[in-house]
């Protein structure tokens, strides 16, 4: 499965949890982005100029922190979360866990 292919259903994944996907530039040492909450909302601010590559990795990393239970993805997909899961963000306090 391509990447963009991948990043869309993410991105889509998100949108079920309520999760606001937004690219953006950043400036200064805040890095490429990731999971905030804003006014109550959960966010996942990504860096505009990241690669669709990068976006899939940091929207992975932030919807491993959910309970996915219910939202369809395909095994590719469902793949790169469980991996996040894997890489530690588990250990992380998190919303959905």
């Amino acid at each position: 499965m391509k990447v963009e292919a991948i990043l869309r259903e993410l991105e889509q994944a998100a949108r079920q949890l309520g999760i606001r996907v937004s690219y953006e530039h950043i400036d200064g040492e805040l890095g490429a982005g990731g999971l905030c909450r804003v006014r109550g909302q959960w966010r996942i601010i990504v860096d505009r100029r990241t690669t669709p590559g990068e976006r899939v990795g940091m929207l992975a990393e932030a919807l491993a922190r959910f309970d996915l239970a219910g939202i369809e993805l395909s095994p590719a997909a469902a793949q790169v979360v469980e991996r996040s899961r894997g890489l530690g963000s588990s250990s992380r306090p998190g919303p959905g866990r």
